[in-house]
């Protein structure tokens, strides 16, 4: 049967657990408006998703049949945005709720709304019916549309029963889909891990032979996607599918390197202990910096450049930097990491050699360092891995943690050790 001839199934509210209580208030202002204004409106993608598996979405986005034009129309706080796919995001202070027109089948000769190269879609504003949106999505559990007009979820493609197969499953054609958009493959990954999903086996089958492909995604679109696969709380379970699907070299093509060379396992266990740190901050809710967990996952590329650069005979003080700068452009080509982290990650590095150097006023002027924590805690995991002695982690945990006297005893105790014994002086003959 031809994908869009399957028969869709319709959901009554009685037959699915969605309220609009657990709705985000000014989605739901978004989707009446819509609604009165005589156009179709519909939640869809992870925020329905998650709402029938009961997780409680970060994000809700709608889909309707009025261009992101009649849109702007009806809000007065839209904004629209994209060249390759056109949205309006609507504003709610803080809140973002993104609203996208139903796409249509893309041919790839529609002029500048529709454009294929290469197999890679690179304008996609070809607008068209629910039932071909449906079959545009990418996996089948975020093609599912919740109706505010009768309160109804609306299933086109099978999603519900992947939902409850537990099964990430790619509408189409993999290796056609994959193809069109490269970051596909990305996002398989982040779903099963998040979801803790299988993936299909036609739907994971392209994935180890076409990493390449994203080779051809623009870093900075990829600089997003890290964002969100490291990001989102499962990223332990994210790293081991990202290496057994070959996408890793892809990303990180120096920590893969790094990787590889490592015979002791002991810098894969120190990205996994940060990730697994880092995870758990998520599920607190606590704030994580993009640039640690770039500085974790770069470290050992840049500390073996700078073995390199100290054989070649360039001074200690400026190897570092030059091999920072050097790993940094290199993962740049890959994944653009923006400016305003590149300083924040020389500082965590940098202050690795600075905790090692402790003297009593050193030591004081290390704890106001703005990168200081950061820096501290990058230590304690290399110490957890033995990359590190033990004791210059405890040395400057109980410095890190002292009142003022437990801080000057401290660093008595750096003094006492460094101070030379005294030589005798021989004594004078008769």
């Amino acid at each position: 049967m031809h994908e869009l001839e399957q028969e869709k199934r319709v959901y009554e509210r009685s037959e699915h657990n969605i309220s609009r209580d657990n709705i985000s208030p000014n989605a739901l202002k978004v989707l009446y408006r819509l609604k009165n204004a005589g156009f179709s409106a519909y939640l869809v993608g992870g925020g329905v998703r998650d709402l029938i598996l009961g997780h409680s979405p970060k994000d809700f986005d709608v889909t309707t049949n009025a261009t992101p034009d009649e849109v702007r129309k009806l809000f007065r706080n839209c904004r629209l945005i994209g060249r390759r796919f056109r949205l309006a995001h609507v504003h709610f202070g803080a809140e973002i709720i993104e609203v996208a027109t139903f796409r249509g089948q893309h041919s790839g000769d529609q002029g500048d709304d529709g454009q294929i190269v290469d197999g890679m879609i690179v304008r996609d504003n070809v607008y068209g019916s629910l039932d071909e949106d449906a079959w545009r999505r990418d996996f089948s559990v975020n093609s599912l549309y919740y109706n505010i007009n009768d309160f109804s979820v609306e299933d086109h493609v099978g999603g519900m029963d992947d939902l409850k197969n537990q099964q990430l499953r790619i509408l189409g054609d993999a290796e056609q889909r994959y193809r069109e958009d490269p970051v596909r493959m990305l996002r398989a990954v982040r779903f099963a891990a998040k979801l803790g999903f299988d993936i299909e086996q036609t739907t994971e089958a392209p994935i180890f032979e076409l990493g390449s492909l994203l080779e051809g995604v623009p870093p900075a679109r990829l600089f997003e996607e890290v964002l969100k696969l490291f990001l989102a709380g499962n990223s332990v379970r994210t790293l081991e599918l990202l290496r057994h699907y070959h996408l890793l070299p892809y990303i990180f093509p120096q920590t893969e390197v790094s990787l590889k060379d490592d015979e002791t396992g002991k810098n894969l266990e120190f990205i996994k202990r940060a990730l697994n740190n880092t995870d758990e901050r998520v599920q607190q809710g606590k704030s994580v910096t993009p640039a640690f967990i770039f500085s974790v996952f770069l470290w050992e590329p840049v500390r073996a450049l700078k073995a390199k650069y100290l054989e070649r005979g360039i001074s200690d003080s400026q190897t570092l930097t030059a091999a920072a700068e050097a790993v940094m452009a290199g993962q740049n080509r890959r994944v653009s990491i923006p400016r305003r982290f590149h300083t924040p990650m020389r500082d965590i590095w940098q202050l690795q050699d600075r905790f090692i150097k402790r003297a009593p006023k050193r030591s004081y002027r290390l704890l106001k360092h703005p990168r200081f924590r950061a820096g501290y805690d990058f230590l304690l995991l290399r110490a957890d891995v033995g990359d590190v002695d033990e004791e210059l982690a405890e040395w400057w945990t109980g410095f890190y943690e002292a009142d003022d006297t437990g801080k000057e005893e401290l660093v008595n105790q750096l003094s006492a050790g460094r101070r030379k014994p005294k030589r005798r002086r021989p004594a004078k003959s008769a």
